[in-house]
């Protein structure tokens, strides 16, 4: 039997006290460890992480925690080669894609330490100038930001249990916050490994950052007004912790990021053959492979000209041909596997619903696996459908109501600009939408047309080509969310992130006391 690993919670490593869930490797079907959360006492590992955890957190300044973060870092590179060794075998990653999750998430890490260190000395933040409250300035109103008095709740999917750690515990860290991450049972082991390695070296004070491996039943009851929630994964989840009783009758704040049919768009006007063209191709196939297309940001649906159907089909069906699907241990793979035996059916599920309405443009059952059994492996190779008539993706509800979480994505011709914006609408909301063209002013005015549905726009012309961070790449700096059926949560955006966990307050007195809070 293997190894069970242990949960962290209350400033000690303790085991579940069940058999535990196994993991495996969905590549060579392997058990790899078990995780078990059963007999916790979560209630008194909140409570220390909150007395404990948050009174020291809080007692330092923003550039202490951001050195602490720094600390955690240099901590988190020593190890990237046991991380590497972990995705391969779990996740089923290629390199460059578990590039993606473990160096991205130490990149968020280090970002949030420098952005840290620009705040000072500080123990609370000013929220713009003081207001007058009658007709002399004597007395004023100030506003302010200060930590929140409780928990951070991290429940997360298993597609990124590396970056989806570090890019909601940084924020949270340095705002002063202590952190209880609840990984997706698949992946876990990453995710309680970071924990482990950053909690040995300690350089974080006990009870800032806890992990519960296995179940998430209690995670929520245990939860006190002050706490927080932010929760990554299916519509259905974050439907039911909404309707919790920590947050319909506690007040627990609670960010979502659900379901997302991204978007991308060509633009009338750059042909096949054009700079912006081939931008769109190359894009489409990068983000259908890139970790075989688990990603919450990855393109699912492309819209074109219509008279540019057949040629995009062609051109990206082109570069999906030549993407090798296997074992990530074999360098002639470019494209892993999926996480697990449940995820490649669900994919197969999700696949053959959306044949209903669309073709098959590229057919990624003709994929032959490399170095892998098919009978065991959870492999499944690109498949690019479409709508060929513009008038059916009008009527196909299918594509722009369902997201497939793996390497699949729909072709979408549109008869002009205003009816492939109406077109994406029909997604309710999504997390990221790219355009491509090389015109400034259309792409500007497109841009603004799509902000109100997505939570970030990401703009590809010619002059940007090879400086573009990517269509799916969540970089710290922007904001990450989206509204409607992505959740209507956010998360980084810069200093912004640490708004969720801090508590505006209103102080008014006397112009001397305000001075003195500057």
């Amino acid at each position: 039997m293997s190894e069970l690993l242990k949960n962290y919670l209350g400033g000690r490593w303790i085991a579940g006290a069940g058999a535990g869930v196994a993991l495996f490797d969905p590549v060579l079907g392997d058990e790899l460890a078990r995780v078990d959360a059963t007999g916790l006492d979560l209630r008194a590992g909140f409570a220390f992480a909150r007395e404990a955890g948050g009174g020291a957190l809080r007692a330092m300044s923003y550039r202490e925690r951001a050195a602490m973060l720094a600390a955690a870092v240099k901590v988190l590179q020593g190890k990237r080669d046991d991380y590497y060794a972990i995705a391969t075998a779990n996740s089923g990653t290629v390199k460059n894609d578990s590039a993606v999750d473990i160096d991205g998430g130490i990149y968020t890490l280090s970002t949030y330490a420098k952005l840290g260190e620009s705040l000072g000395e500080r123990h609370f933040l000013a929220d713009g100038e003081s207001a007058r409250l009658g007709k002399e300035p004597l007395f004023q109103s100030r506003h302010v930001m200060v930590p929140t008095r409780g928990l951070a709740l991290f429940i997360n999917a298993f597609n990124f249990p590396s970056w989806g750690l570090w890019e909601k515990a940084a924020p949270a860290l340095l705002s002063g916050v202590p952190v209880v991450i609840k990984p997706a049972t698949a992946t876990a082991w990453l995710t309680q490994r970071m924990v482990h390695d950053v909690v040995e070296a300690g350089v974080l004070p006990a009870g800032a950052l806890s992990v519960v491996c296995g179940s998430s039943a209690g995670l929520m009851d245990a939860l006190d007004p002050f706490d927080v929630v932010s929760f990554t994964g299916s519509a259905d989840t974050a439907a039911l912790i909404r309707s919790h009783a920590a947050v319909t009758q506690r007040s627990v704040r609670v960010n979502i990021e659900a379901d997302s049919v991204n978007s991308a768009l060509l633009l009338p006007g750059d042909v096949p053959g054009s700079e912006a063209f081939e931008l769109l191709a190359k894009e489409v196939a990068r983000e259908m492979t890139q970790k075989s297309g688990q990603k919450c940001t990855a393109i699912r649906r492309i819209f074109v000209p219509e008279t540019l159907y057949a040629q995009a089909a062609e051109a990206i069906a082109g570069r999906l041909a030549k993407t090798t699907v296997g074992n990530p241990r074999n360098e002639a793979v470019r494209m892993g596997a999926l996480v697990s035996r449940a995820q490649l059916n669900a994919v197969r599920e999700g696949l053959a619903h959306l044949q209903a309405q669309a073709e098959t443009l590229h057919d990624g059952s003709k994929h032959a696996l490399v170095d892998a059994d098919p009978a065991v492996a959870c492999c499944v190779g690109p498949t690019l459908l479409g709508t060929r008539d513009a008038a059916g993706s009008d009527t196909g509800d299918h594509i722009h109501d369902t997201e497939v979480f793996g390497p699949v994505a729909t072709l979408v011709p549109y008869r002009n600009r205003a009816h492939a914006l109406q077109l994406i609408g029909r997604g309710q909301g999504s997390l990221v939408a790219s355009l491509y063209g090389s015109d400034p002013q259309a792409l500007a005015e497109a841009a603004i047309e799509l902000a109100p549905l997505h939570g970030r726009v990401h703009v590809v012309s010619p002059d940007v080509a090879a400086l573009h961070t990517g269509h799916g790449n969540v970089m710290p700096q922007s904001l990450h969310g989206g509204p409607g059926r992505a959740g209507g949560g956010e998360e980084l955006g810069g200093l912004r992130a640490l708004n969720f966990y801090h508590r505006r307050a209103a102080i008014q007195a006397s112009t001397a006391t305000l001075n003195h809070l500057a």
